[in-house]
């Protein structure tokens, strides 16, 4: 309940902005101004409205596609306007206190003009831009990787985010699209739906198609839709769940080890049973055997970097989806997206193929990541 009210807060403070300075600084009338006043406000019902339908199966997918357009043009319109104060501030601190009131309005008007019209663009783009996923090729060379698995192939996948706005047509172009990778194998790593096995099932289904052995380990979102019936259900799909657990892949005497954990939000999600546990993920492994590590947020590899793992495959953050105002997940992930290097082990970060919340995507185009992994000189 608190999130609930920070976020309400949150939303009737943005929407108060935009009509003090985009209807109250621009329209002289008071007709005008309860006219687009009463706009920004149905625009802020239909916000709470998208958040509050998105799981309800029986509300068409309009109610919150809208809802959730205008959240999207609301975050860039607060944004363009906040930049809108720095040239107010340049004109009080140039001289210009005693603009007379028709010329303060004509600058709001300008401001606020600039503003929507700057976020119309940047979401109309994003939308665009969210459905033209892209494929991604990355080498990573692992010191511990005996030359048999030289090349070995993982194709990495996140955030598909299922659910009123991606549906089991577009899982079955992104299942294409690995497909004609021909990977040696498939790591799916968190927030494939958005909803439970009863309403999503069907959509979920293209995953059976996927020609390559395929991991699963659960995001933050599967612990809202119901994650006990998606482990459940996900084996039937022929994908393998791994909840704290590993598949030791062998090539001759060579072995590789595929770990994958419960998310970090799993033990206080009420799931009974589920938890981030990495030292169960690798009990039993023999220290010099090379472990890649398939969890949903980037932030545990601190832990996995103290466990000796060789390479971890996470997503959650979406690349940061709408640039640059979804950047704040920085303050609790150390990146968001690409490879990096955390003590022995290598992060890699996919962007995800789908979104939350506004559906686009602004300088964080979609991707399906294939992960070249190659033998290192001390193997």
């Amino acid at each position: 309940m608190g999130f609930v009210a920070v976020v309400l807060t949150v939303l009737v403070l943005m929407h108060g902005y935009v009509y003090l300075r985009a209807v109250h600084g621009v329209f002289p009338t008071r007709r005008g101004r309860l006219a687009g006043g009463a706009v920004v406000a149905l625009l802020a019902v239909a916000t709470v409205a998208a958040f509050v339908t998105r799981r309800t199966p029986d509300v068409s997918a309009v109610v919150p596609y809208v809802g959730y357009v205008w959240l999207g043009v609301l975050l860039y319109v607060v944004l363009l306007l906040a930049v809108g104060e720095l040239v107010r501030l340049g004109l009080f601190l140039g001289g210009r206190r005693g603009l007379d009131p028709s010329r303060r309005r004509l600058l709001s008007a300008v401001v606020a003009g600039t503003a929507v019209a700057g976020a119309v663009a940047a979401i109309g783009y994003g939308i665009l831009a969210a459905r033209r996923v892209r494929v991604e090729r990355r080498e990573i060379v692992l010191d511990r990787l005996d030359p048999a698995f030289d090349g070995f192939t993982i194709a990495a996948v996140s955030d598909i985010h299922l659910g009123p706005f991606v549906d089991g047509g577009d899982l079955a172009r992104i299942v294409a699209t690995i497909n004609r990778e021909a990977p040696d194998a498939v790591a799916v790593v968190g927030d494939l739906v958005d909803g439970g096995v009863a309403d999503l099932g069907p959509a979920a289904a293209p995953l059976r198609d996927l020609a390559a052995p395929a991991y699963f380990v659960t995001g933050n979102h599967e612990y809202f839709s119901d994650a006990a019936d998606w482990v459940a259900y996900l084996p039937t799909l022929g994908v393998r769940v791994l909840r704290n657990s590993r598949e030791t892949l062998r090539r001759g005497d060579a072995v590789l080890h595929i770990a994958g954990c419960d998310d970090r939000t799993a033990a206080t999600s009420g799931v009974v049973g589920h938890g981030f546990d990495l030292d169960a993920a690798l009990h039993g492994r023999a220290p010099d055997e090379p472990v890649v590590l398939l969890c949903h947020q980037p932030v545990m590899v601190d832990r996995a970097a103290r466990a000796g793992v060789d390479l971890q495959i996470s997503g959650h953050t979406h690349g940061g989806q709408l640039w640059p105002i979804t950047h704040v997940a920085l303050i609790d992930q150390p990146v968001l997206s690409g490879l990096v290097r955390v003590g022995p082990t290598w992060l890699y970060v996919t962007r995800g193929t789908g979104f939350w919340g506004p559906p686009a995507r602004v300088g964080s185009p979609p991707e399906i990541t294939v992960l070249v992994l190659r033998a290192g000189s001390s193997s």
